[in-house]
């Protein structure tokens, strides 16, 4: 592996040339039924990304590729993959991808090949969830599981339940039902317990406990929230109806009494954990390891596919130079991320997480504030609910917001019917192709309050059908978008300090020992503190 340096996006000479191309192309000019054909690459998975409808012509593409060689892209990927230490804030190895498979030869830590313990802890999952389904394993009552609900915060519940509402419904139309039906604690908030525990048969409910460190007090706090509920409905062990998914070295780890432990390390980091046991847990259970085995497959597709050295060619690669020139040159503060598949309405929550956790920085890799955006605001919702709520702003909005599209040529359940001479896929669909040309052309009238200025620039990731493969592939091209993204503005994607004074401060709280009087007054009001 040659040398590698690290350097700010405005210390590159490409980041400088593409400053003067600040107009962008115009997508009036520029869109065409031809460019439609032919501004797309393969995802990996089945899926396509298209970028027709961005304001990017041959001169602002070559000058992309040429940052992306100057900022070393793919070297830096490699040496992510090969386990050289990417997290810097932490110290740690960033190896996620190593959960899907191997693309840079064995990575040893302390003596322990990891990939092989990855794979391990995956077969130790889907031996647990075939065992479950058979009835092997049980609850205390005798009662077999039929349900699993996963308690977890932040990347140990968006990413995973984004994926099972994801699949559920390909599940169903494939299989004729579920293996087991799942459902998601994850707010401290007591309604939200409240709320899953009412709908749920105890004894014969499994429950999934995640938390890497074992420490997080708000899963601390549901997990013994359940534990009490069980008590009261007769289980007098609720232990025996709970699995963990932790670090091998958290307390949690330690306790002999649940039912069963499946173990991450420090290199896979919270929002990057869906593929690790962290999601695969309950999805095996809950989907079958054969479908998760599936997603597996399709995010090592998509990871290797982001090794093509050619920007134009590699996706992920590509769809982040894109969206660093809209925010670093065309100075757009967010993107959209709209989803044309009901199944993917918890998607955009997941990728708020993923890229505003990730590369929501102001410092960069060595701690020195850096002189431009980072992270865009991310936010988005399926449509076409979306075109009836907020692409008001987005069509006529004094800001313009980058939107990326995803979208299938098919439905995933087969219900489909034809009504008024087209089915409803058809019309979903043709929704979204309007949308796009729509954002893209406008459309000019005398009267402003109908003029639509257009020059708003859409991706679209679109694929035959939304399966176990697309939906893996899905999630890895957005990884690797957002980890290619902290590389070009030189920050570290894989730590996440902006959670931690919040968690400092309500600890005060509770221990009724907060050190600013402005913190203890709040405190007053909302009832957490009496005296």
């Amino acid at each position: 592996m040659g040398s590698i340096s690290y350097r700010n996006l405005d210390q590159c000479e490409s980041f400088h040339a593409l400053l003067k191309e600040k107009g962008g192309a115009s997508l009036r000019e520029v869109l065409t039924p031809e460019r439609v054909g032919s501004y797309q690459v393969p995802a990996g998975g089945g899926l396509f990304y298209n970028y027709a409808a961005k304001a990017v012509d041959e001169r602002i593409l070559s000058l992309l590729s040429d940052l992306a060689k100057e900022q070393q892209l793919l070297e830096k990927y490699r040496a992510l993959l090969a386990g050289e230490v990417m997290n810097t804030g932490e110290k740690r190895k960033v190896l996620h991808h190593l959960q899907r498979g191997e693309l840079a030869g064995p990575v040893v830590h302390e003596g322990v090949n990891l990939r092989e313990f990855y794979v391990e802890q995956h077969e130790k999952a889907f031996e647990f969830a075939r065992k479950v389904h058979e009835g092997v394993v049980r609850g205390p009552s005798g009662a077999p599981f039929t349900t699993v609900v996963q308690i977890g915060i932040g990347g140990s519940d968006l990413g995973p339940r984004a994926l099972y509402y994801a699949l559920e419904g390909y599940v169903r139309a494939t299989k004729g039902a579920l293996p087991m039906e799942a459902r998601f604690i994850s707010n401290v908030d007591p309604d939200d317990a409240a709320a899953v525990l009412s709908s749920i048969d105890p004894a014969r409910t499994l429950f999934i406990l995640v938390s890497k460190s074992g420490t997080t007090q708000e899963t601390l706090t549901n997990a013994a929230l359940v534990s009490s509920f069980l008590r009261e409905k007769g289980i007098t062990e609720p232990k025996r109806q709970m699995v963990v998914v932790t670090s091998k070295t958290s307390p949690l780890a330690q306790d002999p009494d649940y039912l069963a432990g499946f173990y991450i390390d420090d290199f896979i980091g919270g929002r990057y954990s869906a593929t690790s046991p962290v999601g695969g847990v309950v999805l095996s259970l809950a989907l079958g390891p054969e479908v998760f085995q599936e997603l597996l497959a399709g995010a090592h597709e998509a990871d290797r596919s982001a090794l093509e050295p050619d920007p134009r060619k590699n996706a992920a690669m590509l769809d982040a130079l894109i969206g660093v020139y809209e925010r670093n040159v065309l100075n757009h503060p967010a993107t959209a991320i709209l989803p044309y598949s009901q199944a993917l309405h918890r998607f955009p929550a997941h990728l708020q997480q993923l890229d505003m956790e990730s590369n929501g920085k102001r410092v960069n890799r060595w701690g020195e504030p850096v002189a431009y955006p980072t992270g865009p605001i991310i936010f988005g919702e399926p449509g076409t609910n979306g075109q009836h709520s907020f692409y008001q702003l987005l069509h006529q909005g004094t800001d313009i917001v980058p939107l990326q599209f995803i979208g299938f040529v098919e439905g995933q359940t087969g219900f489909d019917r034809e009504i008024d001479g087209s089915t409803s896929q058809q019309k979903l669909n043709a929704n979204l192709a309007a949308q796009i040309v729509a954002f893209a052309k406008g459309k000019d009238a005398e009267d402003q309050n109908k003029h639509f200025p257009g020059g708003r620039p859409s991706s679209l990731l679109y694929g035959g059908r939304l399966t176990p493969r697309t939906a893996g592939a899905l999630l890895a091209h957005y990884e690797n978008k957002v980890m290619f993204q902290g590389f070009l503005w030189n920050i570290n994607s894989f730590d996440q300090e902006g959670v931690q004074l919040g968690k400092v401060l309500t600890k005060e709280v509770l221990a009724g020992t907060p050190t600013d009087p402005v913190l203890t007054a709040y405190a007053r009001i909302l009832g957490v503190r009496r005296s």
